[in-house]
């Protein structure tokens, strides 16, 4: 139930972090919950761990009763008769303790897979949210650059005036086209790996490859800047994982010295007796019941000294793995830290750039109204004012793309 509440609170703080999107935040969160719904990687992992869940009550068993049955082909005479055949019931129990030892063990190693489950479901979740980032950023492009097309179109129009009132060169009108057919085909471009990232979206929701997927292109970073909790990454569901797995390694121990002990067992055998006819006797023909106690003694215990040992090393093993785990998420997390101040900074600065090549275009215009505005000028800015957006893009998308791995890693 922690764990539970655990996820829950990693996916609300996940939709916090997507308020910034305002209407579609609410979007993507929609998605996240339709794929961890209909994801087959969660729903395999799911099967697993109620499959390791089911264990405990495997666990609870006993040793097979054994019922054997004999007849004698040769009768042998007692006192009281001849004995005519052999039933008898066994079972052996084990040592005290040892099942339940046995539902310990099988419950760590269930707790073990519910942390393989978490961790799937935050995996997802980072996915679809990238997948849906690529997808925002590829949409806001193409209105940037139909933008820019349109813009082109207007500064066509102006060149053709000029032309017609010899102020400019029919070259500036063709330079102007050529510039709108390499948007055009620029746009195209991202059409079709607009369709690409849709059918990778698609799939992680388990759904056909060419469902529409809404999303938004107004892109922005927000201004606050969110606190990160580095001491949050050492109880990650990666890391608590190796805890688990440890921990169901002492439980086999445990399990294993159980198994060690002796075994009772308890049993009856019943003979039935004939009468005798040639005498009278006091108890004549009366069948035989036999109750019998079994010990079970483990003299050659090589087995479970060697899975002792085994146990141990395993342990230092996990260790290790922990360890090793840890330094590379700490230093995914720093690097995802760095790229998304980066990418503010470069956010920042786009921006900035962006003003003054809007002021830029508008003393052109104004130079235009006086007949002195150079198409070279024009189509320089133009190139400027592209770059800055795509680049501002590309910056609210690296952004949120590594908050997202930050999300993961954190929370």
């Amino acid at each position: 139930m922690i764990k539970q509440k655990t996820h829950i609170k990693f996916v609300l703080f996940f939709g916090i972090c997507l308020s910034a999107f305002n209407s579609y935040g609410q979007n993507l969160q929609t998605y996240i919950d339709e794929a961890i719904t209909n994801s087959p990687e969660i729903q395999k992992v799911q099967f697993q761990y109620e499959i390791a869940s089911e264990k405990v009550n495997e666990a609870n068993w006993l040793p097979n009763t054994e019922v054997s049955a004999g007849y004698f082909v040769s009768e042998p005479e007692t006192r009281v008769g001849a004995q005519r055949a052999r039933l008898s019931l066994k079972q052996m129990i084990p040592w005290f303790g040892t099942i339940s030892a046995r539902e310990n063990y099988a419950s760590s190693m269930a707790a073990a897979q519910y942390e393989e489950l978490v961790i799937a479901k935050r995996k997802l979740i980072v996915s679809v949210s990238q997948s849906y980032y690529n997808l925002m950023a590829n949409k806001a492009k193409q209105e940037v650059l139909e933008q820019n097309i349109q813009l082109l179109e207007t500064y066509e129009r102006l060149a053709l005036t000029s032309v017609e009132v010899g102020k400019a060169s029919a070259v500036s009108v063709l330079r102007l086209q050529i510039r709108q057919n390499e948007l055009q085909q620029t746009k195209e471009v991202l059409q079709q790996q607009y369709l690409a990232e849709q059918a990778i979206f698609n799939n992680l929701l388990n759904r056909d490859n060419d469902m529409e997927v809404v999303v938004m292109s107004d892109l922005t970073i927000p201004a606050e800047i969110d606190i990160i909790s580095e001491e949050n990454l050492k109880v990650h569901p990666e890391l608590t994982k190796y805890d688990k797995i440890y921990e169901s390694v002492s439980q086999s121990e445990l399990l294993n010295q159980k198994e060690s002990s002796p075994m009772l067992g308890f049993g009856l055998d019943y003979i039935p007796v004939s009468e005798r006819t040639d005498m009278t006797l006091i108890d004549n023909g009366k069948d035989i019941l036999m109750p019998m106690v079994t010990l079970s003694i483990p003299i050659f215990n090589n087995k479970y000294k060697s899975q002792t040992k085994q146990n141990q090393l395993k342990q230092q093993g996990i260790t290790s793995q922990k360890e090793e785990r840890l330094n590379a998420l700490q230093t995914m997390l720093s690097k995802a830290i760095y790229d998304r101040n980066s990418a503010r900074i470069s956010y920042d600065t786009q921006s900035k750039n962006l003003k003054q090549a809007e002021d830029a275009e508008e003393i052109l215009i104004k130079n235009y109204e006086t007949g002195t505005i150079d198409f070279n000028d024009v189509l320089d800015i133009q190139e400027l004012q592209l770059k800055f957006q795509i680049n501002q893009i590309e910056s609210v998308k690296t952004y949120y793309v590594q908050s997202t791995i930050i999300n993961y890693l954190t929370n």
